[in-house]
Protein backbone atom coordinates (compact mmCIF):
# COMPACT_ATOMS: atom_id res chain seq x y z
CA UNK A 1 0.00 0.00 0.00
CA UNK A 2 2.79 2.38 0.95
CA UNK A 3 4.66 1.47 -2.24
CA UNK A 4 1.61 2.21 -4.43
CA UNK A 5 1.16 5.68 -2.98
CA UNK A 6 4.89 6.30 -3.38
CA UNK A 7 4.68 5.21 -7.05
CA UNK A 8 1.74 7.55 -7.67
CA UNK A 9 3.59 10.46 -6.06
CA UNK A 10 6.66 9.73 -8.20
CA UNK A 11 4.37 9.54 -11.31
CA UNK A 12 5.68 6.16 -12.33
CA UNK A 13 2.38 5.40 -14.09
CA UNK A 14 3.40 7.95 -16.73
CA UNK A 15 6.68 6.27 -17.66
CA UNK A 16 5.74 2.57 -17.53
CA UNK A 17 5.39 0.35 -20.59
CA UNK A 18 1.62 0.90 -20.85
CA UNK A 19 1.91 4.63 -20.22
CA UNK A 20 0.34 5.54 -23.60
CA UNK A 21 -3.05 4.48 -22.23
CA UNK A 22 -2.58 6.76 -19.26
CA UNK A 23 -1.38 9.67 -21.41
CA UNK A 24 -4.42 9.35 -23.68
CA UNK A 25 -6.73 9.44 -20.70
CA UNK A 26 -4.93 12.48 -19.25
CA UNK A 27 -5.14 14.32 -22.59
CA UNK A 28 -8.84 13.43 -22.77
CA UNK A 29 -9.42 14.87 -19.29
CA UNK A 30 -7.50 18.03 -20.22
CA UNK A 31 -9.65 18.50 -23.33
CA UNK A 32 -12.81 18.05 -21.26
CA UNK A 33 -11.54 20.61 -18.74
CA UNK A 34 -10.80 23.12 -21.53
CA UNK A 35 -14.27 22.61 -23.01
CA UNK A 36 -15.88 23.09 -19.59
CA UNK A 37 -13.91 26.30 -18.99
CA UNK A 38 -14.90 27.66 -22.43
CA UNK A 39 -18.53 26.73 -21.84
CA UNK A 40 -18.57 28.45 -18.44
CA UNK A 41 -16.95 31.55 -19.93
CA UNK A 42 -19.59 31.69 -22.68
CA UNK A 43 -22.38 31.20 -20.12
CA UNK A 44 -21.12 34.01 -17.89
CA UNK A 45 -20.73 36.32 -20.90
CA UNK A 46 -24.38 35.73 -21.81
CA UNK A 47 -25.48 36.33 -18.22
CA UNK A 48 -23.66 39.69 -18.15
CA UNK A 49 -25.21 40.65 -21.49
CA UNK A 50 -28.70 39.74 -20.23
CA UNK A 51 -28.16 41.83 -17.08
CA UNK A 52 -26.98 44.78 -19.18
CA UNK A 53 -29.98 44.51 -21.50
CA UNK A 54 -32.34 44.27 -18.52
CA UNK A 55 -30.89 47.50 -17.14
CA UNK A 56 -31.35 49.16 -20.53
CA UNK A 57 -34.97 48.01 -20.69
CA UNK A 58 -35.69 49.42 -17.23
CA UNK A 59 -34.06 52.73 -18.17
CA UNK A 60 -35.99 52.97 -21.44
CA UNK A 61 -39.25 52.08 -19.71
CA UNK A 62 -38.79 54.84 -17.14
CA UNK A 63 -37.94 57.30 -19.93
CA UNK A 64 -41.10 56.21 -21.75
CA UNK A 65 -43.23 56.84 -18.67
CA UNK A 66 -41.67 60.30 -18.23
CA UNK A 67 -42.31 61.22 -21.86
CA UNK A 68 -45.87 59.96 -21.69
CA UNK A 69 -46.61 62.05 -18.59
CA UNK A 70 -45.07 65.09 -20.31
CA UNK A 71 -47.26 64.49 -23.36
CA UNK A 72 -50.38 64.18 -21.21
CA UNK A 73 -49.52 67.46 -19.53
CA UNK A 74 -48.93 69.20 -22.87
CA UNK A 75 -52.21 67.85 -24.32
CA UNK A 76 -54.33 69.18 -21.46
CA UNK A 77 -56.89 71.78 -22.51
CA UNK A 78 -55.67 74.32 -19.98
CA UNK A 79 -52.08 74.10 -21.27
CA UNK A 80 -53.20 74.46 -24.88
CA UNK A 81 -55.48 77.40 -23.99
CA UNK A 82 -52.63 79.10 -22.12
CA UNK A 83 -50.28 78.78 -25.09
CA UNK A 84 -52.91 79.99 -27.54
CA UNK A 85 -53.75 82.97 -25.29
CA UNK A 86 -50.16 84.17 -25.59
CA UNK A 87 -50.59 84.10 -29.40
CA UNK A 88 -53.90 85.97 -29.23
CA UNK A 89 -56.24 83.01 -29.83
CA UNK A 90 -59.01 82.65 -27.25
CA UNK A 91 -61.09 79.54 -26.54
CA UNK A 92 -64.60 79.47 -27.93
CA UNK A 93 -67.42 80.36 -25.57
CA UNK A 94 -69.91 78.28 -27.61
CA UNK A 95 -69.48 74.54 -27.20
CA UNK A 96 -68.95 72.50 -30.38
CA UNK A 97 -71.92 70.78 -32.04
CA UNK A 98 -71.84 67.26 -33.40
CA UNK A 99 -72.59 66.95 -37.09
CA UNK A 100 -74.06 63.67 -38.21
CA UNK A 101 -73.81 62.77 -41.89
CA UNK A 102 -76.20 60.19 -43.24
CA UNK A 103 -75.60 58.39 -46.47
CA UNK A 104 -78.41 58.37 -49.03
CA UNK A 105 -79.58 54.92 -49.93
CA UNK A 106 -79.49 53.89 -53.54
CA UNK A 107 -82.40 52.24 -55.31
CA UNK A 108 -80.60 48.91 -55.04
CA UNK A 109 -80.31 49.24 -51.23
CA UNK A 110 -83.97 50.22 -50.92
CA UNK A 111 -84.97 47.17 -52.96
CA UNK A 112 -83.21 44.74 -50.58
CA UNK A 113 -84.44 46.36 -47.38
Amino acid sequence: MKGNIYNILKARFLVNEDATKNWRFIVFLLLLAIIMIANTHSYEKKIFKIADLTDNVKELRSEFVDRRSELMKIKMESTVAEKMFSKGILPSSVPPKKIKVTKEKTAWDKLWQ
